[in-house]
């Protein structure tokens, strides 16, 4: 079994970028699911899990020779918990599997290892949020025992319904870094990333 793997979800329609597929918008240099697949490959020794959809060939394209495995999601139009049950039935054994956004270019791998850490250092039989001043964060952490209970109600999988469901099996770490609330949605959350010269390309 591994240590850490992760599940990147990466099927959206990217319907508020005004036509553009925001994971292929170039973030220092490279299209920006590359750049944050690399963030947890940097972060984890296990193995990593892309749900595509929506031009899904062009974001394959985009994870050339990035040890990463894509698996396409037919059902990518009805919704993010769709890509969520894919991905779980896809990802490999292991002892805490990540999900996480491919629209978080802020993120960072030493963000990742002290989610992680947090994670470790509470309760590991609960699935870890990043959460400051009541806002949630991305990605979250789900150890092996929770797995099989974000798909059991197979009308509503994934994570939203269960940790609504099941408050006590939830906990928030205080963790301050911008990259785990951070995602580019909108042609001005754009504007706004790359206006820092560390993401002009």
């Amino acid at each position: 079994m591994y240590s850490v793997a992760a599940i990147i979800l990466a099927a959206g329609q990217s319907q508020r970028m005004g036509g553009a597929n925001k994971l292929l918008l170039p973030v220092a240099g490279q299209p920006m699911i590359r750049h944050v697949v690399k963030c947890y490959r940097a972060a984890i020794d296990g193995p990593i899990i892309v749900v595509t959809g929506h031009d899904a060939s062009n974001v394959e394209a985009a994870l050339d020779h990035i040890d990463a495995h894509c698996t396409f999601n037919p059902d990518h139009k009805n919704g993010q918990q769709t890509a969520v049950a894919l991905g779980l039935s896809h990802a490999p054994d292991a002892n805490l599997l990540l999900i996480g956004l491919g629209d978080q270019p802020l993120l960072q791998s030493a963000d990742i290892r002290d989610l992680i850490a947090a994670h470790q250092s509470a309760d590991p039989l609960k699935i870890s949020i990043p959460a400051m001043d009541h806002v949630r964060g991305n990605p979250i952490v789900v150890p092996h025992s929770l797995r099989a209970m974000l798909t059991a109600d197979q009308e509503r999988p994934g994570c939203m319904r269960f940790r609504r469901d099941n408050p006590a099996r939830v906990q928030r770490h205080a963790l301050p870094a911008a990259g785990f609330y951070t995602d580019i949605d909108t042609p001005n959350d754009y504007a706004a990333l790359t206006s820092d010269k560390e993401f002009i390309t």
